[in-house]
C-alpha cells in the first residue's frame, strides 16, 4: 500500500519505493533537503526482499509500483532499492516520461577512503549482477581489490525489527567475518 508520509500543498511529488521498509531512511534524507515535498512511500512486503527473486518479478514489481506512484502525481521517483535500481531503472527510465533517481553501490566512498585498497562490499546477488555495480566498480575502483559479500538475511532483520539481536549478530557475522 502507498503511503503519504508528508503532506504540503502545493508542494512537489515524489514517490519513493523499496521492497520494504529500508528505503524509508533514504526518504527521511531527501526531506531534509526538500522539507516542503509532499511524499508517497511504497514498501512492497508481499515480494519482500528483491535481493533473491528473479530479474522479471523485480522487473515487473518496478513497473507496478511506479504505475502506482504515477498515479499518485509523482514527479519524481527514487527507487530506494539496490536491486531494484539494478535491475529496473533502465528500463524504467525508458518507460516513463518522468524523472527517476536511483541507488548506487557504494563504491565510490569505499574506494575513496580506502587506505589499503582492499574494499568490501555487502550487497544482494542481483545488485552485484547489475551494471551500475560494474560500471561504479570500474570508474572509481579500477586498482581496488572489491571483495563481494552476498548479505543474506540482512533484509528479514531490518523488516522483523530485529536490529540489535543475538540471531542479528550471528547473521551479519557470518557475511562479515570472511571478508
Amino acid at each position: 500500500s502507498i503511503v503519504n508520509c508528508q503532506t504540503s500543498a502545493g508542494s512537489e511529488r515524489v514517490g519513493f519505493f523499496d521492497s520494504g521498509i529500508g528505503g524509508i531512511s533514504v526518504a527521511r534524507e531527501f526531506l531534509k533537503l526538500r522539507p516542503g515535498a509532499d511524499i508517497f512511500y511504497i514498501a512492497d512486503w508481499d515480494y519482500c526482499p528483491y535481493g533473491d527473486k528473479d530479474h522479471n518479478i523485480v522487473l515487473e514489481r518496478a513497473h507496478t509500483l511506479t504505475r502506482k506512484l504515477l498515479e499518485k502525481d509523482c514527479k519524481l521517483i527514487v527507487v530506494a532499492c539496490n536491486t531494484a535500481t539494478a535491475v529496473a531503472i533502465d528500463s524504467l527510465r525508458a518507460t516513463y516520461n518522468v524523472q527517476f533517481v536511483g541507488m548506487e553501490p557504494a563504491v565510490k566512498p569505499a574506494a575513496l577512503h580506502s587506505k589499503t585498497g582492499v574494499i568490501g562490499i555487502i550487497a544482494t546477488a542481483n545488485t552485484f549482477h547489475g551494471r551500475l555495480f560494474r560500471e561504479t566498480s570500474a570508474r572509481f575502483a579500477a586498482n581496488a581489490n572489491i571483495i563481494p559479500a552476498v548479505g543474506e538475511g540482512f533484509v528479514e532483520l531490518v523488516e522483523n525489527g530485529e536490529l540489535n539481536t543475538t540471531k542479528a549478530h550471528e547473521v551479519v557475522a557470518k557475511v562479515v567475518e570472511p571478508l
